[in-house]
């Protein structure tokens, strides 16, 4: 049977030519890296050894629940007969046994975030003309968290304390815990001129915070990082070309950069760059360590 990926966001349904790479990577409290290749998921453990943590799974976005478990999707398209995405949601838990959250039902509603704060409580943009923030804690009560004149939301992610950092049509925007809303920066771009394309839903793709509250993005189609510093303009800190784009990352507990890159033909893999500049490949067409 003939597939066609394609992610959880609704910005991807009308885009579905180009490629969506995944921006799943996270670290967990025993300092594991865990990130998807679209194909399944890998774990790195703080040694340095690669291996497959979940096997035969189609997820771009990966996040922890309040017991430490490690969430994911699988997300395919049914066939032209009936032309339907599917998906399950699936938990790893912290010793490794998987299960299924949620078994298999149509693909692309609302609430099933994986953008999430310390708390368990779920950030996501609704469907609405124009999309506004919604969020649900554990009791599931659904509420409207901001509407702060959003255009199109593509990106988004949250610190454990419930601030959110999202691009909405190449605008960095904060959302306080309040829900107060204010743009970061405008059509965040390493060009000092920005090109006009820089508004397009995949220019940018994956964003990530660290404890002293600045905020990456990974500016894809310029294939550099970016950090914005409150007070301060926004700066490259990695240049990822020219084969490799960045569409992810984090900060681990030792102030590592982790870099989720991918390429034309659909390779994968993590760059880690220490305090000192010393650089880790972890590829999945290598992973043997």
């Amino acid at each position: 049977m003939k597939r066609i990926w394609i992610s959880l966001s609704l910005l991807f349904l009308a885009d579905a030519a180009r490629a969506h790479p995944g921006w799943g990577i996270v670290e967990d409290r025993a300092g594991n890296v865990f990130f998807t290749d679209l194909k399944q998921v890998w774990k790195v453990t703080p040694g340095g050894r690669m291996s497959v943590a979940v096997p035969n799974v189609h997820t771009h976005e990966l996040c922890f629940d309040t017991g430490g478990n490690l969430l994911g999707e699988h997300l395919w398209y049914e066939g032209d007969a009936t032309k339907r995405w599917s998906q399950r949601l699936w938990r790893l838990s912290p010793d490794g046994q998987l299960s299924d959250l949620v078994k298999s039902r149509p693909a692309f509603q609302e609430g099933d975030s994986f953008v999430r704060d310390r708390a368990g409580v779920r950030y996501w943009a609704s469907h609405d003309k124009p999309p506004v923030i919604r969020k649900a804690g554990n009791t599931g009560l659904v509420s409207t968290h901001a509407s702060g004149g959003f255009t199109e939301i593509g990106r988004m992610t949250a610190t454990p304390e419930g601030v959110l950092f999202l691009m909405d049509q190449g605008d960095l925007r904060r959302i306080a815990a309040d829900g107060k809303v204010t743009t970061l920066a405008s059509k965040l771009s390493s060009i000092k001129t920005p090109p006009r394309n820089v508004r397009q839903p995949h220019y940018h793709q994956g964003l990530w915070t660290d404890p002293a509250g600045n905020v990456y993005v990974a500016v894809s189609e310029e294939k550099v990082v970016m950090r914005v510093r409150p007070g301060a303009p926004p700066e490259v800190v990695r240049s990822t070309g020219p084969e490799w784009s960045p569409s992810g990352g984090l900060i681990d507990r030792d102030g590592r950069l982790w870099i989720l890159e991918y390429r034309a033909d659909n390779a994968v893999r993590v760059l880690r760059v220490e305090k000192n500049g010393k650089e880790t490949i972890f590829d999945p067409a290598a992973p043997a360590r």
